[in-house]
Order: C-alpha cells, then structure tokens, then sequence
C-alpha cells in the first residue's frame, strides 16, 4: 500500500504553531497549489507538521512563501464544540523545502538582510519548458545526435 503526497505551493497564511499538553510542537499552515494545466486556478491543502519542523517552519516561513511539502495523506474526525462530529483530511509533512529566498513571507519578512531585496532567482521552478523555448548548441557543426 502507498500513501505518499508531494507538492509545490504557496503559503496562504502565516503558520500557526501550538503545543500538545507533553510539550510536543504542531505546526499548521495552508498550501495553494496551482493546477497544471488551468492556472488560473488553484487547490488549497492543509499541512501539519510535528517536531522540529514543526518549528522550523513556524519561524522561517510566512504568507507566500514557496514551499515543497513531502508527506502523507490522513483523513480524521473529530467533535467540534457545538458537539456536532466534522471529517477533515490534511497532509502531515515529512519533509517541507523552503523554495524561494524567504523575502516574501511573514516570519522572515521583518529581517533586514540584503538578499530579501534581491531578485528571486527560483520564480520560474515548476514553470512548464516548450521545447521550441531550448536553444541547442551545434558545436561540432554535424547534425546528428551525439547520443
């Protein structure tokens, strides 16, 4: 049996980080994740992380923040306080990659280091490649394919 997600989005808010009564750190936050072939439109997932990286992400990453989250799928329900029972389904990271340079979300937003101004070298990651948009280089000036 497999249950494995990986992604690349964008924080959609600020994450949230808690404690569990034993001291153990969660941190919560959203994804918007663009689809590929209309994007214009975009789905959103909730992402939970524990631990270490539960505080990692809490302090580096903010609203906007392009992130790649590695992790699993879990469906749970629980009883909301008006005591009515809600499902919900979220993704609990085994891994989340910080993408861009940290300029744009809201732990690291407030730094005032010199590469926040700078230009984001990573904004084209994911994009979609045409191969008429390849330039191949000729060196030995003979047509065929050196492989």
């Amino acid at each position: 049996m497999l249950n494995s997600v990986i992604m690349i989005g964008r924080l959609t808010r600020d994450p949230e980080l808690k404690y569990t009564t034993n001291g153990t750190a969660v941190c919560r936050f959203s994804l918007a994740v663009q689809r590929k072939y209309n994007k214009d439109e975009a789905d959103f997932f909730d992402i939970v992380t524990w631990r270490g990286l539960a505080e990692n992400c809490a302090n580096y990453l903010g609203k906007g923040r392009l992130v790649a989250v590695e992790g699993r799928l879990q469906a749970r329900t629980y009883e909301g306080q008006d005591g009515i029972k809600r499902k919900v389904t979220e993704i609990i990271a085994d891994d989340v990659r910080f993408l861009d340079r940290g300029g744009q979300g809201g732990a690291s937003a407030g730094s005032s280091r010199s590469a926040d101004n700078a230009p984001d070298d990573w904004k084209d990651l994911g994009k979609e490649v045409s191969l008429e948009d390849i330039d191949i280089v000729d060196r030995d000036g003979n047509d065929e394919i050196p492989f």
